[in-house]
This record gives structure tokens, C-alpha cells and sequence, in this order.
């Protein structure tokens, strides 16, 4: 397969924003006013990302009225399960795809039309599907119930961190996500576990902690 120039430059972008917030919240939320809030809140606490999973039927419009608000917040979409839901979340603004697993005909949609996109994978012939599409981040998921940090450090030799680098999700939480970060081949990680409940303080508050948290582990 070949790769265009301009979504070389893409991934390239958006791998480097992800390199640099560390963690991305995956939000599967049925109100849009919350997420709206929620949007504000991810904006002040310097963390301007967010995964909107389609497990809604309301996720289109979600992610249309975030990106029209927030236009500096790079939303994505996740669990995106076919080229339909591609186009719906493209269409209303999503700026990346994530899959859970590694939908070929997909992904291959995603490279031909310059849409980023982060397949999940779980064992090495995933992996080296990703290669041959030139893709330099895969997510790892379900990540715990498959090896989790295990599994990262066993395939860090057939494929090291210099052609590809993961976002483990899936059991990742406020207690072991730092753990995945301090390894060399996982680029940032990505769970519920940031903006899970209805409380927008305690939401704020966490995201706080969490980066307290790197700040003080990761170097």
C-alpha cells in the first residue's frame, strides 16, 4: 500500500499531540450539554483531546458540536466499527478513528482518504498489519485481559519502539496507567477512567492528579 505525503504529515501531527498529553479520555456520553461541559473543563486543564466512542446514538452530534465549540480540541472517534461510521464521524468533524480491533477494509478506507486512524491489536500478525501500512501507532486492546504490560515488554524485540508505538486500553485506570507510560514503546494511554461520573469538579480534579502524577514518574 502507499502512503500519500499529505497523511504522512497527518500522522506525523497527530502522533506528536498525543506524544505530548500522555493520556487521552474516551468519553461514551448520551447528554449533549454535559458534553459540552465536559469539553470546557478538558480545555482549561490542558488536556485538549477526547475519543467519543459511537456507543451513542447521539456520538455524531457530539463530536460536531465539540469541534464547532472547541475548535482547538482534537475529538476523535472511537469504536468506530465500519466505513459508515467513518464517514458519519468525519463528516461532523472527528479529526481521528479508533477501532477496537483491525478491520483491514477499514483502515485501508481511512490511509486512501487521509483520515487518521488507530487500529486495535492484540497479538503480532495485528501488528505486522499495521507495519505493512506504515502505521506508527497501533492500540493495544483489550489491553490488561491480554497480556498488559507483559505482552508490551515481549514484543519489544521483533518490534521496537523506533517503527511502533502503542495506546493501551481497555482495564487501564488511575492506578496502572502510570506503569505503562514509563515503557518505551507505549506512546500514551487512553480509558474512561479520566472522565468517568457526572461531576465536572471531580473530573477536573482527576485530570489534575493524573498529570501531577506523570510530571512527578515520567521523565
Amino acid at each position: 500500500m502507499i502512503i500519500s505525503f499529505y497523511y504522512i504529515i497527518l500522522m506525523n501531527k497527530i502522533y506528536n499531540i498525543i506524544e505530548n498529553l500522555k493520556v487521552i479520555p474516551v468519553a461514551s456520553i448520551e447528554n449533549l450539554d454535559f458534553a459540552l461541559e465536559l469539553g470546557k473543563v478538558l480545555n482549561n486543564s490542558n488536556l485538549p483531546i477526547v475519543e467519543i466512542t459511537f456507543r451513542t446514538e447521539i456520538a455524531k452530534d457530539i463530536i460536531f458540536n465539540l469541534t464547532k465549540e472547541y475548535p482547538n480540541l482534537l475529538v476523535g472517534a472511537g469504536t468506530v466499527l465500519n466505513i459508515k461510521q467513518v464517514k458519519k464521524a468525519v463528516n461532523n468533524g472527528a479529526k481521528f478513528i479508533v477501532t477496537p480491533g483491525f478491520n483491514s477494509k477499514l483502515v485501508d478506507y481511512c490511509i486512501d482518504n487521509n483520515i487518521f486512524i488507530i487500529p486495535g491489536i492484540n497479538t503480532p500478525t495485528f501488528i505486522e498489519w499495521g507495519l505493512e501500512r506504515k502505521l506508527k501507532v497501533l492500540k493495544f486492546f483489550p489491553a490488561e485481559v491480554s497480556g498488559g504490560i507483559s505482552f508490551l515488554e515481549a514484543i519489544s524485540g521483533p518490534y521496537p519502539s523506533e517503527k511502533v508505538k502503542f495506546i493501551p486500553t481497555g482495564g487501564i485506570n488511575n492506578i496502572n496507567f502510570i506503569n505503562y507510560l514509563k515503557m518505551d514503546n507505549v506512546l500514551a494511554c487512553a480509558g474512561s477512567w479520566l472522565v468517568k461520573g457526572s461531576s465536572l469538579q471531580a473530573i477536573e480534579s482527576r485530570i489534575k492528579e493524573t498529570y501531577s502524577l506523570i510530571k512527578a514518574q515520567i521523565k
